[in-house]
């Protein structure tokens, strides 16, 4: 019922909404007489901050439309590979007339960027994406709002969440040989899960994971986000958070933890901070200050989209990772596609490389939480993993931002480099007057739109490094604190 009333006063809302934009424009429009008359400027904007505060947010788009390559403008064209019921393979294709940067695009590593599925899009990770694509061939799991996905494609587990992992996975390797894996914060513990049954199976594991900011053992350093699926009972969370999609949407029925509530405890994390900022959005229109407008809008129009998740998912998730912490006590069974039970033993995995990655001031997954990966992956050489935290940054700044670009992206880059393996995929024998950083592809491809975007800027932190313990043995700790400027990789043109 409460998902029906929110529709109902959001269509209430909208009248409003729309008159607040046309006022807003009818009072900063220089071709306007109400642009002369007094107050006008702080009646323009109290009206955009009006329409900004009720209208309804859509999926942004990545918006990446080009990068620099060694002084190389490379185009950037968006396609969808795979096309799933609740997620979309979404792979950032690439194209150059540069014979010889389209020699160094096509030997470079694949990388498959897994998102979060937990209540922002996968344009959240926009940045990342546009600075991996300067070296990488990236491709992207872009999950779907549930209220769209009808209820006859069935519910969606987080046992399902695994498998669609698993077989991207094995679409790259088909395609490629092999493939890096890249998790940023919830979907650290399905890609674990997901290897760890490649692993147990036989099957041919990832080159490289990357886990950044994620809740392997959620009980280590408990955050307040934390400290709420901890504390409170599983069917609290089945009886105060869980509605059906209303009758004006595809996914009519379906039970989801609907978007609006989860944007509702993202606000009320930091109730102040979100006033704040809206306050000086509101004096930077009546100043003119153009940037600092453009970026307050570019944020919020990405930090107030969000998306309904299926309620079985994420029931189960509050369940597995947080409440019983099945993968640290080593009890996770998943039921697989032809509904046999497996069992999930991270120790299994022995041919990928490890890689961890933590904010110091992460608020979100707390210090050691994504670490304890290592102590699970015991069958992976010493030698073949790492730690890296990140001083002075809080959990966006591990994957967005300057911190991102100058700290921890090096740090990636550098990791899969020194794990990568030759693609197996006839890439020498390409006609010259193809321009594409592949020639050959499994099946058509559908092109998705793009619209131009702005990096967000972070303040330059320090970084510490720190190499991962060996599961019985004292751990080596290197601590390196040094200016950003020195250890980032030289700066590069971004997308236009």
């Amino acid at each position: 019922m409460l998902y029906h009333l929110y529709e109902a006063q959001r269509s209430l809302m909208e009248p409003l909404t729309d008159f607040a934009q046309a006022a807003a424009k009818l009072f900063s429009n220089g071709t306007s007489p109400l642009s002369s008359t007094p107050m006008a400027q702080r009646m323009a904007a109290g009206y955009d901050l009006l329409y900004r505060l009720g209208k309804d947010y859509e999926k942004p788009e990545f918006g990446i439309t080009s990068v620099d390559v060694d002084g190389n403008n490379v185009v950037i064209q968006e396609v969808v590979e795979l096309d799933k019921p609740f997620c979309q393979l979404r792979r950032f294709k690439r194209f150059t007339d540069d014979p010889a940067t389209l020699q160094v695009l096509k030997k470079q590593p694949v990388v498959l960027i897994v998102a979060p599925l937990s209540g922002h899009y996968a344009t959240l990770l926009r940045d990342t994406v546009r600075t991996m694509l300067k070296d990488h061939k990236v491709y992207v799991t872009d999950w779907k709002n549930a209220r769209t996905v009808p209820m006859s494609e069935g519910a969606f587990h987080l046992d399902d969440y695994i498998h669609y992992v698993e077989d991207f996975i094995r679409h790259l390797q088909a395609e490629y040989g092999n493939c890096h894996v890249i998790s940023v914060c919830q979907p650290t513990v399905p890609v674990l899960a997901a290897v760890s049954l490649m692993a147990s199976r036989g099957e041919q594991t990832p080159l490289s994971m990357t886990m950044m900011g994620g809740p392997i053992d959620a009980r280590k350093s408990p955050t307040a986000v934390n400290n709420l699926a901890m504390n409170k009972s599983f069917e609290w969370f089945e009886n105060n958070v869980i509605y059906r999609v209303p009758d004006n949407f595809p996914g009519a029925g379906r039970r989801v933890y609907p978007g609006f509530l989860q944007h509702t405890g993202f606000v009320a994390m930091n109730p102040d901070r979100h006033a704040t900022s809206h306050y000086d959005y509101f004096k930077d229109l009546i100043k003119g200050d153009d940037a600092s407008v453009e970026a307050h809008r570019k944020f919020y129009d990405e930090y107030n989209a969000v998306l309904d998740m299926d309620a079985d998912y994420y029931l189960q998730t509050i369940r597995v990772v947080f409440q019983e912490c099945l993968l640290v006590n080593g009890t996770w069974d998943v039921r697989n596609a032809d509904g046999s039970i497996e069992r999930v033993k991270p120790q299994d995995i022995t041919g990928s490389a490890l890689l961890t990655v933590e904010g110091e001031l992460d608020d979100i997954s707390g210090s050691g939480q994504t670490q304890a990966a290592h102590g699970l992956c015991t069958g992976i050489p010493e030698s073949r993993r790492q730690h890296f935290e990140v001083q002075g940054a809080g959990h966006y700044g591990i994957f967005s931002g300057r911190r991102w670009r100058d700290l921890v992206y090096p740090q990636l880059k550098a990791f899969i480099a020194t794990h990568d393996a030759p693609q197996k995929r006839a890439i020498a024998s390409a006609p010259a007057a193809v321009t594409a950083e592949d020639t050959v592809t499994a099946r058509p491809a559908r092109r998705a739109s793009t619209a131009p975007a702005k990096k967000a800027v972070r303040p330059v932190a320090k970084a510490a490094v720190t190499k991962a313990p060996a599961p019985k043995a004292a751990a080596k700790k290197v601590v390196v604190k040094t200016a950003a400027r020195k250890v980032a990789a030289p700066a590069r043109r971004g997308a236009r």
